[in-house]
């Protein structure tokens, strides 16, 4: 099973259950894996625990029906996302939303329904920490709600090379890649990770045209350098658009579109490895 197919199976269990009592061992024994091999790569991809996101996606779902379903008490919504009592909710809903349920839903927070983590990237940041603009426990809603909008999807050209240089050069040109596709992302836009040097991202719009001037502002910067110990490494993406047009049944489906538009955008968009001896 590769990495991106053991994401997605873990990312759909949780949605297909996460008004059950399950722990990251269940999710990795439904996902025929280790705890340990789950959790690094869970972490390498999208920064936090299993366990914290399973508490944020639930307290998401929490919130929404907190101010969406004023007619169910707030033990009623404990008691649907797996809680016995109000303090043990409202302890894990303050965790993530820092205040209590109570006061969540008198305020009306419907402007803003998802929890955010927008730390800053910095090139001496370790890789293993960096994140997306958009706390990951957004995702599955934003699917469902941008299902007619744009996807933009990277990968980097000749990848492989710059391992062999050192896996450090390659940790550096994954990251550059990163801040590459989120300087061109809007504050709407929702950017993150499909496996290890795969990048998406998912627009606020349907507009093929906007999608593709940000395209182009991220492909101009084909060629820069990355430096390492000394060395000048030619850094370039492949990048296409992708519109998928329909709701997407679950992350399989999505995964496995926007990985087959990123193969095909290698074949129409293959070219000469840079020569990185000059």
């Amino acid at each position: 099973m590769s990495n991106l197919e053991l994401l997605a199976n873990v990312l759909e269990y949780i949605e297909q259950h996460i008004t059950e009592d399950i722990h990251t061992d269940d999710i990795a024994s439904a996902c025929y894996c280790s705890r340990s091999s789950l959790e690094k790569i869970f972490r390498f991809v999208y920064r936090i625990s299993v366990r914290y996101y399973l508490i944020r996606r639930r307290m998401s779902k929490a919130a929404k029906a907190l101010v969406e379903e004023p007619q169910l008490s707030i033990l009623d919504i404990a008691l649907n996302y797996g809680y016995s009592s109000n303090e043990a909710f409202s302890r894990a809903f303050r965790q993530v939303w820092n205040e209590l349920p109570s006061e969540f839903r008198e305020n009306k927070r419907t402007s803003e329904l998802f929890p955010r983590m927008m730390p800053s990237l910095e090139q001496g940041d370790d890789l293993m920490h960096t994140t997306t603009k958009f706390d990951i426990s957004n995702l599955y809603d934003l699917f469902q709600e941008r299902y007619d909008c744009c996807f933009i999807v990277a990968d980097i050209k000749s990848l492989i090379p710059i391992n062999e240089i050192s896996r450090k050069a390659g940790d550096l040109a994954i990251l550059e890649s990163l801040n590459r596709v989120q300087s061109v992302a809007e504050e709407e836009d929702l950017v993150f990770r499909i496996g290890g040097d795969e990048f998406t991202i998912l627009t606020n719009s349907s507009d093929e045209t906007n999608a593709r001037e940000k395209l182009e502002r991220l492909l101009s910067l084909n060629g820069k350098t990355i430096t390492f110990e000394g060395k000048e490494i030619p850094l370039s993406l492949y990048g296409c658009i992708v519109k998928l047009d329909k709701k997407t049944t679950g992350y399989h489906e999505l995964f496995t579109d926007l990985r087959d538009a990123i193969i095909n955008c290698k074949y129409s968009q293959s070219e000469p490895a840079p020569n990185w001896e000059k």
